[in-house]
């Protein structure tokens, strides 16, 4: 295995293995360093509802090698439908499937998360050192090394300590002042989880728009499963807290929410008691001025989670991961170096996609009045019947992240 551009093989430790975690360590085996994956779960969390690829995102799993690999796990979404009460489509937005352009609400590349996660670890697995069940509680750290405590009470010394553990990350909260509060909120809560599909559920995503401000998806992503997604409008503390409370009660709480709903919501709430996924989250993006702290640095959501309303979360994870490999592989005997131009670098990427989440576009599509309703689907059904998102999709020069360019394959440089 290669060494790093400069000839030196670093000790590398990485908390999470999610998307941003594995994809990293992916590319620092690759740069010849030693690449420890500690997660806290016990094993691969291999669940989740689905995702999807766009922009620099496809680029940098092209760059894997894994493109092939995604192609064979995609989700069958062909578009989305906004709904009435019927379940009858006012209007269709169909993907882009050109390849040119900007993806439109569906992507061309939809996977559910699980799926990547194993794709990912399938091409780590064999080259990085995973343990699970173990998560970093704490570290200390010199201009030499960084020690890690963990969970199960041991210890280990690194060179570097690379936090992808997530929009809640424990590692940021303790590089950053005490008190910053990194979220950046938009006043709207998600659930989702999987029920049963029926003949029905279609591969054109259902969009069903409630007054108060809420939403209904379903989305179908096998033979005998269909996603569901509560999504709503709400800047109470209760709100806010529910995603912190046992499960149970936040199944309790998103029922009461919608329980006056209509269409199939009883289905719903009903496929909800005995689902084997449940995630309830609030929508938030993390913004800080600080990735980095000596040896410790932050990755994927930790470090610039973007919400799923910038439909470029898991492209961000990807994305990152190759930018700070890339400084690492390329400066290994000089981090500081390599962790400023991480953010130097990255930075102006992560400002484009966080900019797609537009407050008042968000409230414009979850309106809180019936009428408001109608008034958005017929304007919708009429940009739909003269092609407009069609157009707007396929003649737009660049997808969401801009004209921001991913470097140069770090993997090459390595091997230089």
């Amino acid at each position: 295995m290669p060494n790093g551009s400069d000839g030196r093989s670093l000790r590398v430790l990485v908390a999470g293995a999610g998307i941003a975690g594995q994809a990293l360590a992916f590319w620092l085996v690759r740069g010849g360093h030693r690449v420890t994956v500690a997660e806290r779960f016990p094993a691969l969390r291999d669940t989740g509802a689905q995702v999807d690829l766009r922009g620099q995102g496809i680029e940098a799993i092209e760059r894997m090698g894994l493109l092939d690999a995604v192609r064979g796990k995609l989700v069958d979404e062909k578009g989305v439908a906004f709904i009435d009460g019927h379940g009858r489509a006012r209007a269709t937005i169909m993907a882009n499937t050109s390849g040119q352009g900007r993806q439109s609400l569906t992507s061309e590349y939809e996977i559910m998360r699980g799926d990547l996660v194993r794709i990912l670890n399938d091409a780590t697995k064999d080259d990085a050192d995973y343990v699970f069940g173990k998560s970093v509680d704490g570290f200390e750290q010199d201009a030499h090394k960084v020690v890690a405590h963990f969970s199960d009470g041991s210890s280990g010394e690194f060179d570097l300590l690379v936090g992808a553990d997530g929009q809640g990350s424990r590692i940021r909260q303790a590089i950053l002042p005490k008190g910053f509060d990194p979220y950046w909120r938009v006043g709207i809560h998600m659930a989702y989880w999987f029920v049963p599909r029926i003949e029905s559920d279609s591969s054109i995503r259902d969009t069903y728009m409630v007054p108060g401000g809420r939403q209904i998806m379903r989305r179908s992503h096998n033979p005998t499963e269909t996603q569901a997604y509560f999504v709503m409008r709400e800047e109470s503390e209760e709100a806010s807290a529910i995603h912190r409370a046992p499960v149970e009660r936040q199944k309790e709480f998103w029922a009461s929410r919608f329980r006056d709903a209509g269409w199939q919501t009883e289905r719903f709430v009903e496929g909800m008691k005995t689902s084997p996924f449940f995630y309830s989250q609030e929508v938030v993006q993390v913004r800080t001025d600080t990735w980095s702290e000596g040896r410790v640095v932050l990755a994927g959501d930790a470090a610039h989670c973007a919400s799923p309303y910038s439909g470029m979360g898991i492209s961000g994870g990807l994305v990152g991961a190759l930018v700070l490999a890339d400084e690492i592989n390329r400066h290994a005997d000089d981090l500081p170096t390599a962790l400023t131009n991480y953010d130097r670098v990255l930075r102006p990427f992560v400002d484009e996609i966080q900019a797609e989440v537009n407050p008042r576009l968000l409230r414009l599509a979850m309106p809180e009045t019936q009428r408001a309703i109608d008034a958005f689907q017929a304007a919708t059904a009429l940009a739909c019947f003269l092609h407009v998102p069609d157009l707007v999709a396929r003649f737009s020069k660049e997808d969401r992240g801009g004209a921001w360019q991913l470097p140069a394959n770090p993997a090459r440089r390595s091997a230089a």
